[in-house]
């Protein structure tokens, strides 16, 4: 029984442990409606220059959220200033309306895939701004407020050798 409860221990500190995770942060949405103006800006800072990394966008919504899929605007500022800008569109759920991602019930959260073994060039400050793009078919303007997106983040990591 002794070796059952240690082994069982083991396998909880390993898979509670991700010494990957070099940030996690989110930033809570008012009221789960994310306005189109509202850019959520993510700070890194003491990267290594050496190493490759993973760079997630992670999203929560409710079941209030109305869309299949969602369109994202994210941009990464070196500390130069160089800007990378890109138009991401995640689907959020399948064809029959079953959401994806992880949780129960109502909340589910999507870890969204924004950069791949990306390696940070100089140290120094980088800036991540996220904000929604999201579209009626047909109309040119964006939407607003977002219902159903409760919190957004990011998370970055060490790629896997």
């Amino acid at each position: 029984m002794r070796s059952l409860s240690c082994c069982y221990l083991a396998v909880m500190l390993f898979a509670s442990c991700n010494t990957n995770i070099i940030k996690s942060e989110y930033r809570s949405i008012k009221d789960g409606v994310w306005n189109k103006d509202n850019v959520l800006e993510f700070t890194l800072s003491e990267m290594d220059t050496l190493e490759g990394h993973d760079i997630f966008i992670n999203v929560r919504n409710d079941n209030t959220f109305p869309f299949s899929n969602l369109f994202i605007i994210a941009s990464l500022t070196t500390p130069e200033g160089e800007v990378t800008k890109d138009t991401l569109e995640y689907a959020m759920s399948l064809p029959d309306g079953t959401w994806l991602g992880k949780g129960s019930g109502s909340l589910k959260e999507n870890k969204l895939w924004y950069k791949e073994n990306i390696v940070f060039s100089s140290s120094g400050v980088y800036t991540i701004e996220v904000s929604q793009a999201m579209r009626k078919n047909g109309n040119v303007s964006g939407i607003i407020g977002l219902e159903g997106i409760t919190d957004v983040g990011i998370e970055v990591i060490k790629s896997n050798p």
